[in-house]
């Protein structure tokens, strides 16, 4: 079954995306595995990569195995091969790690989003510590840097202040789920995709993400629409009435937005509802109707209604307020943001005498946190409507010294005059582009403190900027309990 290919070298094979990281090394004999798609191995869990999977390896090549942790024994199946490693999934658990636990969620495993609920919350912040170690020194050879322990959540239940779930005429069943006669799967569901599935999803009656009472809330609204004269949209068709609905929570003020996303305008249909809603639960003071004819599953509406109450809801972070509108970008996790944002102004030791420029600024939370803190800050962000929410957030919270620049952060920050003591970067998934770090580079500021949500961007950059800045530490946060997802602080002093 395996054929073996003479090597001089042993090669380092390292692929770096979004959702996964693959390290493995092919041995000096150069096995190649004639694996195919379907076959069976009892392999032992070694470790697991960012994206949430284990890893074992079949005589060198590195496999990677859906809801499997370091400890486990199992019979895999072959699902994925590709020319450097494979993809399986349990079919057999054989001997589990002492580090799996019982998932309290029904859906776990299958709704695709807290995939890891099966493992011990501290072992969680063990591998996502060490999935940041790995990043580093894999991706930018950075291997004398401090990675402390993560933070810990506040919450490890109920932190998300917003959820969003997905309404269809196409349900996907859960197995062992009973099944009707002549059953084609065309059950109304409302809930969250199947992964892997566009079309269909898994009908929800609780998230053990949101607070409980978001679940109240979820159940009036699934009866409602369920029993609904209109149809579920279908992303096969383009046909239906009810898209989305998003539930946003205010952790400061304990108050509810509901955003009903339908694919046309209808007031007769959608206002009894939400009149409905605001009589049940006091705790909800928005109801909003964002509406939208575009094909693609993207919850933002071409325009909205306020159905009933404010048009926004209001949280605070570090003592100051925002509103958060329907669509706004806000921290999903709200307590984990503060505990973000505050190890952010630790690492920048602001005085009261520094320029502060902060990249990617968005709705300006991090420039507002720190604005007590600086001289002034300066802040670019591309999104016009989040540089709006950022101005007028600070004038509610009385703020002078934030000024915020719109545009390309390639372009504007060749424009600005300005030299900051301290820079704050908080890039996208994908980090910084190649020309912004080296338009970092060229304004050498004492310091700079780096955000990241994605270890694998986050050593890319670091390694384009270590020669010139000296790396002292690395604080990781953790705002996604049961998610392979980590924050990262990293700290920069210049040489």
């Amino acid at each position: 079954m395996w054929m073996a290919i003479s090597f001089r070298v042993v090669v380092d094979i390292y692929h770096a995306t979004s959702s996964i990281l693959i390290f493995t090394r092919v041995s000096e004999t150069g096995i190649v595995i004639s694996m195919k798609i379907n076959d069976l191995y009892e392999v032992t869990i070694s470790a697991t990569a960012f994206g949430g999977k284990g890893i074992t390896h079949v005589d060198g090549m590195a496999v990677f195995v859906d809801q499997a942790i370091p400890g486990d024994t199992a019979m895999i199946k072959i699902v994925r091969k590709k020319k450097s490693y494979a993809e399986a999934r349990i079919e057999k658990l054989i001997y589990s790690s002492p580090d799996r636990i019982s998932p309290p969620c029904p859906y776990s495993g299958y709704c695709g989003g807290c995939k890891w609920q099966f493992v011990d919350y501290g072992c969680q912040l063990q591998y996502k510590r060490q999935h940041v170690i790995e990043a580093l020194e894999h991706i930018g050879h950075i291997t004398d840097v401090p990675v402390h322990s993560p933070i810990a959540s506040e919450l490890v239940w109920g932190y998300r202040n917003k959820i969003e779930f997905t309404c269809s005429g196409s349900r996907w069943r859960l197995p062992g789920e009973p099944r009707l006669p002549n059953d084609d799967g065309s059950d109304p569901a409302f809930g969250f995709h199947a992964p892997g599935v566009f079309h269909k999803v898994i009908d929800i009656n609780a998230c053990l993400l949101q607070p409980d009472i978001g679940n109240r809330i979820l159940q009036t609204i699934r009866q409602q629409i369920t029993r609904s004269d209109m149809p579920m949209y279908s992303p096969i068709t383009h046909l239906g009435f009810w898209r989305f609905v998003m539930l946003r929570h205010s952790v400061a003020h304990d108050q509810w937005m509901v955003n009903i996303i339908t694919a046309s305008e209808n007031r007769k249909t959608v206002q009894p509802l939400a009149d409905m809603l605001r009589e049940s639960y006091p705790e909800i003071t928005s109801v909003i109707n964002n509406i939208t004819s575009r094909k693609a599953a993207i919850s933002a509406g071409e325009y909205e209604i306020c159905l009933s109450g404010d048009p926004e809801i209001h949280d605070s972070i570090c003592g100051f307020d925002f509103d958060i509108s329907a669509n706004a970008f806000f921290q999903t996790n709200t307590r984990g943001a503060q505990t973000l944002y505050r190890t952010v102004k630790a690492y920048a030791g602001l005085t009261g005498r520094e320029t502060v420029f902060d990249l990617y600024s968005g709705a300006g939370t991090i420039a507002i946190c720190l604005s007590e803190a600086a001289r002034q800050v300066v802040g670019f962000e591309i999104v016009d409507v989040a540089v709006s929410n950022a101005e007028k957030n600070c004038v509610k919270n009385g703020i002078s010294n934030c000024t915020f620049y719109r545009g390309d952060i390639k372009e504007r920050l060749s424009e600005i005059s300005i030299i900051p003591d301290v820079m704050i970067v908080d890039p996208p998934r994908d980090g910084m582009h190649k020309t912004v770090v080296q338009q970092v580079l060229n304004i050498r500021p004492e310091k700079i403190v780096y955000v990241s949500c994605n270890p694998a961007s986050l050593a890319r950059d670091l390694e384009m900027m270590k020669d010139a800045y000296h790396i002292l530490e690395i604080q990781p946060v953790d705002m996604f309990p049961h998610t392979f997802h980590i924050e990262s602080v990293a700290r920069l002093q210049k040489k």
